[in-house]
């Protein structure tokens, strides 16, 4: 049986990912609305009604009207949208989050996309958190870089049109309330938000999250072959899983911290990094903000709820 998917707004940054990463599939059947009727709800509608999954590409409020929509009990749905990603009824669609959590994707009728920012404090946090090394109340800040096609449209047009002017390292959300935080605390399973503070660099895609740990004030301190060790135990227990943990090394530097060596796959790398004399560490993600950060993880998801191999469309 050929599975019916319609993305709602396609033609967005995320939409057009997903809809390439989907080129030339059999086992499913793209319908698009006309050019002339984008704005047309009930052709939208139809759509949605039509489709055995509904893809969501569009801003919160256009994703919840999009949701009360559908009027039938059988479409499913992948929200890549902030409106529904804590809320109850909807499954957290990082699969490699929990040993469980790919079963709970394949199982869910709705889906909530992930935000790219919060995927790499997720896998880093949760589970040293889960093991015992770090307690849920830990103070935790997390800084990222993302390429600037995270900021969709209008970001993308901003920078292109700057060229050589165009600020190479722009940090923003310094209010401290940017919208992926909710995510981050609830699934990094923290009892108090993290302090997050975001950056946007002069180049197009790719991101890294850095989760620095001053673990000085714990009663027992972690050393950081323990820290390393608890998140490669978690990740090796993952079948399928697009997340990989480097070898533990005392290093400098290294040129693997690229926040463009991802670009184009789904794939994500973890790295730890510590000094057991000081007590510190730094726990760090690299992956593709359009690809593990949005449009892979999204086809990874859809994947899971139709029963097919994970990787399909997938490269890795």
């Amino acid at each position: 049986m050929v599975a019916k998917i319609f993305i709602d707004g396609e033609a967005g940054t995320t939409g057009l990912q997903i809809r390439e990463r989907l080129a030339g599939r059999r086992d499913i059947e793209v319908v698009s609305i006309d050019q002339d009727k984008r704005k047309d709800q009930s052709e939208r509608k139809r759509l949605l009604n039509l489709a055995d999954v509904a893809i969501l590409c569009l801003p919160d409020d256009a994703a919840k009207e999009s949701v009360s929509l559908i009027e039938n009990d059988t479409t499913r749905v992948i929200d890549a949208s902030t409106a529904y990603r804590v809320a109850e009824g909807w499954a957290y669609g990082f699969a490699e989050m929990d040993k469980a959590q790919s079963d709970v994707i394949a199982r869910a009728r709705f889906v909530s996309n992930p935000g790219c920012y919060p995927q790499g404090p997720i896998a880093t946090l949760r589970p040293l958190i889960a093991a015992g090394l770090l307690p849920a109340d830990f103070p935790i800040s997390v800084n990222a870089i993302s390429g600037y096609t995270g900021g969709g449209k209008s970001m993308i047009a901003e920078y292109e049109q700057a060229g050589d002017t165009a600020s190479e390292y722009m940090p923003y959300g310094l209010t401290f309330q940017h919208k992926h935080v909710p995510e981050m605390t609830r699934y990094s399973t923290l009892k108090h938000a993290p302090l997050f503070v975001p950056a946007v660099g002069d180049y197009a895609q790719g991101m890294v999250t850095f989760v620095p740990l001053q673990l000085g004030q714990l009663a027992k301190v972690p050393t950081g072959r323990e820290l390393h060790a608890a998140i490669a135990d978690h990740f090796a227990a993952i079948p399928n899983s697009f997340v990989e943990v480097a070898p533990y090394d005392e290093i400098a530097k290294t040129p693997e911290l690229d926040p463009e060596l991802y670009n184009n796959t789904n794939r994500m790398k973890l790295h730890v990094f510590a000094n057991d004399a000081r007590a510190q560490a730094l726990l760090v993600a690299v992956y593709d903000n359009l690809g593990k950060g949005a449009s892979g993880a999204a086809v990874q998801n859809l994947n899971l709820m139709l029963g097919v191999a994970g990787d399909t469309s997938l490269a890795a």
